[in-house]
């Protein structure tokens, strides 16, 4: 963006700030942004290239696209692809409205059968399985039977196999948190984070009441409270810091260490500070290079891999296309789940867009959704990416980009 249109940018967002009486701060809060970004912004210093930071100024100031940019595609025919025509959760979106097992408080009885407990166990490793993959048809399909009978069995089973359900409630409920966050459910992500937080202490599952908080972090950001996302995920790591300095740490306390400053570097970078956003970035490196290897411990993926998969995604959402082009060069993420594979390239592929790379960014899609379609079919940045791609090529879009777009639900 030159020099001079950034300006005018600058001043038509000022001036549309000012006719809807808000403040800098105000209008930073509504959009998930720092104030000095907004001021940067309408000082011509910041550019604004992306069409979703576009959109969500436009959203924060309540005008439409177009009168922010009057260059920039329809937005109603941009809507027309928002989201999709269906949602693979819908039915267990459902399912946990209201109390999980109102039968059970009329009629209270014992239907535990002998064998239940490690039947359960083997449904919720098949349900992280399917969420490390992507596969969110089949994992709503698996959800709606076995929620119901891990909400029941938790109130019915006999005293000594509850901790253990509720262990497995929990797991089931984190994963249900982080398949509603990739599909735009934030709301639906928020309640089942807090419902496995509870599950979890129920079960004297100390650290996985942490695992439920780092679920909810990314709840926050996916509605855009990220000051809720900051505290929660700031308190999560202050509590942890004290008990996670000695050399006998157990691996699996310092992956969720590790993942907590993944997180929390994630709130600062879509707040668009770089500084802070960095440093959490190194600070989960250090906590890598103590664990030493790739784990999975409470289906987090920590190590030293996924901790360069996030700092890609951290560039990326900062503008710095070139920093996670340069992380992601050479970056082997083959131990790591379909999920996590097919992410990394969603990410490569977002960062090639921004630098106008468009053949290299319509490959990493590709390959994105050959390992995990519903990564790329069913994940807003990946539509909004697509759209993009699809908006510069005009009438020259090739068939593999028409035929993404047409998959992902993102022809407008």
């Amino acid at each position: 963006m030159p020099t001079e249109t950034r300006l005018a940018f600058g001043l038509r967002v000022a001036e549309l700030r000012r006719q809807c009486n808000l403040t800098q701060g105000e209008l930073a809060a509504a959009i998930g942004r720092t104030a000095s970004w907004v001021s940067q912004v309408e000082r011509g210093i910041q550019p604004v290239n992306r069409l979703d930071v576009l959109r969500l100024l436009a959203n924060g100031l309540g005008v439409s696209l177009q009168t922010l940019q009057p260059d920039a595609p329809s937005e109603a025919k941009r809507q027309e692809g928002d989201e999709p025509s269906s949602n693979d959760l819908d039915q267990v979106r459902l399912l946990i409205s209201g109390h999980a097992a109102p039968d059970v408080l009329l009629e209270p009885r014992d239907d535990v059968r002998p064998g239940l407990v490690p039947e359960l166990r083997a449904q919720v490793d098949r349900v992280w399985d399917l969420a490390h993959a992507g596969q969110f048809a089949e994992l709503g399909t698996i959800l709606c039977p076995l929620v119901p009978r891990l909400e029941r069995a938790s109130r019915t089973a006999p005293a000594e196999h509850r901790p253990e359900i509720h262990r497995q409630l929990a797991r089931t409920y984190q994963a249900l948190a982080a398949a509603f966050v990739r599909q735009n459910e934030a709301d639906a992500a928020w309640v089942s984070a807090d419902r496995a937080i509870r599950a979890a202490e129920l079960a004297d599952d100390k650290l996985g009441v942490f695992v439920g908080i780092f679920r909810l972090v990314h709840a926050f950001v996916r509605l855009q409270r990220l000051d809720q996302a900051e505290h929660t995920a700031a308190t999560a790591l202050n509590t942890l810091a004290r008990h996670t300095e000695s050399d006998a740490t157990p691996a699996e306390e310092l992956s969720v260490v590790g993942s907590l400053h993944l997180a929390l570097a994630l709130v600062h970078a879509r707040a668009g500070d770089r500084t802070a956003a960095r440093e959490q970035i190194d600070k989960a490196r250090v906590v890598a290079a103590r664990v030493g290897e790739e784990r999975n411990d409470f289906n987090l993926e920590f190590g030293p891999t996924n901790v360069e998969v996030q700092a890609v995604s951290t560039a990326v959402d900062l503008g710095d296309a070139g920093e996670a082009l340069d992380i992601g060069q050479g970056l082997d993420a083959t131990r790591l789940s379909g999920e996590r594979q097919a992410r990394l390239l969603l990410d490569l592929g977002r960062a090639h867009a921004q630098r106008r790379q468009f053949g290299d960014a319509l490959d990493c899609l590709l390959k994105a959704e050959g390992i995990a379609a519903d990564v790329i079919r069913g994940h807003v940045a990946a539509r909004e990416v697509i759209r993009e791609l699809k908006l510069m090529a005009g009438r020259a879009a090739s068939p593999e980009l028409r035929g993404l777009a047409e998959r992902a639900d993102a022809m407008g």
